[in-house]
């Protein structure tokens, strides 16, 4: 959720510059209030195609999540291959301003499986009969839903995205860009080997795949201990990839733990998600007369290019950079889309309520929206149009927690979060072909009243958007504005434990980077003259 460091986010001109060629740049941060399966990734270009890795937060010492404790974990990571460098992949689409080329493999853990024509080595994982395994799931595609089955074994699923749900049992985990789903096998099936098949769901309408997808299958194994590894693997019947009523299932079937949504709505917005065509860019070499776009709620995002949203909002100055003007409503029918910088600038600690619209036209596609900086609640969700005031339909009481959600075709969903955290936050498609399209938008929440809530400073190694000396903290934060209600943080995952707040490394994640810099200056220097008056015996190590 990364609260109050935002300058550790990573999206590329929102909270920071790109990392350059032969630079680095160290992301400091803390994970307070966070439990489970969560994934790193770059955030600029098509890099996180390959750029990527599980990132797993475990319980504090002496605490249990709610459920058995496995008798073993194993993290499976499923990704997208193309044979060609990534780069020119979406380079191409950029300049011919089409969608990028589907890739030619899925992969488990980095491996295709034996399936395919240009099959490598199959990823493994050796189970004891009889025992309860977490699999900790992540997909990290870049375009492409997944559909998840095991051969003869049923999953019960945990948590997602990080947040702890009640116990949903399936025999299919669906699985968008960006998800992540922990769920229990229990290994009670016939000593034997059982493939784990990986196959896309494909939510374009109209669709574009074979609803065959033999030929589009990942695969791993699950080895019984003490059979050979030769063994044949029985094979998982898989859905066909335009089912959207088995992905519906899951997604709507999943429920949260008891939880005390925040209330009362202080800001309530309806974003349309769209995709559609604007003329073709100057730039875009390839391009013929119309290109393909997106927008939420007409306005197609485009990212700044000389300082990063973030940067733009400490120093108080948003002038040519970006505008606070985002519609919380979607526009007339027949209004023309816009490029734009347009954010939507939001109290501290309010309560914000978002309904989603994914209209059925041509294209439709199944969209996963992804909120950095938060988790939300997802109170409702449905196919159609949503009807305003319709809050019969709200879960309060268990509703699934999580920081991506997959808006169906022809579908909505209602979230609802609570501001609690200074800084940019972009709200983007986890379709990476959809980012450059313009589908993303970004919340601005504003400063609160205490040192705990105001934005911190950048670090002096947050990267530069073009080389030139070294970067120094001139401007001054925001004025903080007038006192916000007092409300409570819901926990998503368990309630922070009081020791954290004690917790020293944790305390100090949120340090400027000069401030450290500046005491270990100070500190060498005194060292230094002491050195000197001390005479050469004296030694020290800095």
């Amino acid at each position: 959720m990364q609260l109050l460091t935002p300058w550790a986010d990573g999206p590329s001109m929102v909270t920071q510059c790109p990392i350059q060629p032969n630079s680095s740049y160290t992301y400091r941060f803390n994970v307070a209030g966070h439990e489970g399966t969560l994934w790193w990734h770059a955030h600029s270009s098509f890099l996180r195609a390959t750029v990527y890795g599980p990132f797993i937060i475990r319980p504090r010492n002496g605490a249990q999540a709610p459920f058995p404790v496995p008798d073993q974990e194993v993290p499976i990571v499923l990704g997208e291959w193309w044979s060609r460098n990534v780069v020119d992949v979406e380079n191409d689409a950029v300049m011919s301003g089409q969608r990028p080329v589907e890739s030619d493999a899925y992969t488990v853990n980095g491996l295709t499986g034996q399936l395919y024509p240009c099959a490598n080595e199959t990823f493994t994982a050796v189970v004891q009969p009889n025992t309860t395994v977490l699999l900790r799931v992540i997909n990290a595609a870049l375009n492409t839903h997944l559909f998840v089955k095991v051969a003869g074994h049923n999953f019960t699923v945990v948590a997602v995205d990080a947040c702890y749900t009640a116990n949903y049992t399936t025999d299919t985990l669906v699985l968008a860009p960006g998800n992540t789903v922990d769920a229990l096998i229990f290994t009670g099936a016939a000593p034997g080997s059982y493939y784990m098949a990986v196959q896309p769901h494909d939510t374009l309408s109209p669709s574009t795949l074979a609803t065959s997808d033999d030929d589009s299958t990942a695969t791993a194994i699950l080895l019984y201990n003490g059979m050979p590894a030769t063994a044949t693997p029985a094979m998982p019947t898989m859905p066909n990839s335009s089912d959207t009523t088995t992905a519906n299932d899951f997604y709507f079937g999943l429920r949260g733990l008891a939880a005390e949504v925040p209330s009362p709505v202080d800001v309530s917005m309806t974003i349309e998600l769209g995709l559609g065509q604007l003329p073709c860019d100057a730039t875009q070499t390839n391009c013929n007369g119309k290109s393909f776009a997106a927008a939420m709620n007409g306005v197609s995002f485009r990212a700044p290019t000389e300082i990063s949203l973030l940067e733009a909002q400490f120093n108080g100055n948003p002038a040519g950079v970006y505008t606070t003007d985002f519609p919380d409503s979607v526009p007339p029918n027949g209004t023309v889309m816009v490029e734009g910088t347009r954010v939507r600038s939001l109290p501290y600690n309010s309560t914000v309520e978002i309904v989603l619209q994914n209209p059925l036209a041509v294209p439709a596609e199944n969209h996963p929206i992804h909120l950095h900086g938060f988790n939300f609640f997802v109170l409702a969700q449905g196919l159609g149009t949503f009807t305003p005031g319709n809050t019969s339909a709200y879960n309060l009481v268990d509703p699934v927690a999580r920081n991506t959600i997959a808006v169906p075709t022809g579908g909505w969903v209602v979230i609802r979060f609570l501001a609690n955290n200074p800084g940019m936050w972009f709200f983007h498609c986890h379709l990476d072909a959809h980012v450059p399209m313009g589908l993303g938008m970004v919340f601005a929440v504003e400063n609160g009243t205490t040192p705990n809530s105001m934005l911190p400073p950048p670090p002096d190694d947050l990267p530069m958007c073009k080389p030139g000396p070294k970067r120094r903290h001139e401007g001054s934060p925001p004025p903080a504005p007038a006192p916000a209600p007092e409300k409570k943080t819901p926990h998503l995952s368990p309630p922070e434990r009081p020791e954290a707040a004690e917790d020293p490394a944790r305390a100090g994640a949120t340090r400027s980077g000069r401030d450290e810099g500046q005491r270990r200056r100070v500190t060498t220097l005194c060292l230094l003259l002491l050195g000197l008056m001390l005479g050469p015996s004296f030694h020290f190590v800095s």
